[in-house]
C-alpha cells in the first residue's frame, strides 16, 4: 500500500475529514496520512482507541513517536495524556489501549535504526510577549532530525527552512499557508527545499513540527 508515497511533493490532508479505517484490532480505528506497507509500514496515522480498547503486545522494530491528541493512551510504562509526546525506539516493547478512549498521531519505521533513546516530555510553553508572539519548545534532535512544538500567538508570521523537508500538524487554532486554510488536524508536509511561510489566524495556533527528515523516507526493512 501507497499513501502520499513521493516525498518529493507538498502534501496536505485536512484528517478531520478523512474517514475512519478499522485496524486489525476491535476498536481501533485509523485515518492515514501517509504509508509505504501493509501492516508492517513506514506509516503517518491518526489512530482513535475506543473506550476498552487495546492493541496485543508488539516490538517496535522501527520505532514508534506519538502524540496524544485527546484521552489518555496507557501501557504498562504509565498513562499519557493528551498533549504527551512520546518515542518509543527500535527494540521497544508494549501492550497500548485506553481504558476511557484516546486519539493519538503517530509515526511508524522513522527512527535511527540505533536509536535507543525512549522518552515522554509534555508539550507545553508559552508565546507571551517576552517570547514576541512565538515560542519553541525542541522535543528531540538527533543527525537525521529535529521534532519541536510550537505555540504562536493570534495575527503572527510562522516561517521555517530547513533542506531537509518539514512537516505539520496543526493542535488547534489556524494556520495559512499555501493558499489554504489548515484547521486543528491539518497534516503538511513540505519536501526537501521548500520553506514554510505561513501566518497565524485570530486564534493563533499550536503545532507540533519535524524538520530534515525526508532525506531518509524509505520503507521499512525486512
Amino acid at each position: 500500500m501507497e499513501i502520499n508515497a513521493d516525498f518529493t511533493k507538498r502534501v496536505l490532508v485536512h484528517s478531520a475529514d478523512e474517514p475512519w479505517v478499522a485496524s486489525p484490532m476491535a476498536g481501533v480505528d485509523r485515518r492515514m496520512l501517509d504509508r509505504i506497507g501493509a501492516e508492517v509500514a513506514r506509516a503517518t496515522t491518526i489512530v482513535r482507541y475506543a473506550p476498552g480498547s487495546h492493541f496485543s503486545a508488539h516490538t517496535h522494530t522501527g520505532g514508534e513517536e506519538f502524540i496524544v491528541l485527546e484521552g489518555v493512551f496507557q501501557d504498562e510504562h504509565g498513562d499519557y495524556p493528551a498533549g504527551s509526546y512520546v518515542r518509543n525506539p527500535p527494540t521497544s516493547s508494549h501492550t497500548p489501549g485506553s481504558q476511557a478512549g484516546c486519539t493519538i498521531f503517530v509515526k511508524l519505521w522513522q527512527f535511527d535504526p540505533a536509536d535507543r533513546t525512549q522518552f515522554c516530555k509534555t508539550m507545553t510553553v508559552d508565546p507571551g510577549p517576552a517570547q514576541g508572539g512565538s515560542a519553541s519548545l525542541e522535543l528531540h534532535r538527533d543527525a537525521r532530525e529535529k521534532v519541536s512544538y510550537h505555540h504562536i500567538a493570534a495575527d503572527t508570521a510562522f516561517e521555517i527552512t530547513d533542506p531537509g523537508g518539514i512537516e505539520v500538524l496543526v493542535l488547534d487554532g489556524r494556520l495559512r499557508e499555501g493558499g489554504d486554510q489548515l484547521e486543528a488536524g491539518a497534516w503538511l508536509r513540505l519536501p526537501q527545499g521548500q520553506p514554510l511561510q505561513a501566518f497565524t489566524g485570530n486564534s493563533g495556533a499550536r503545532v507540533w513540527m519535524k524538520t530534515g527528515h525526508l532525506p531518509f523516507a524509505k520503507p521499512p526493512s525486512a
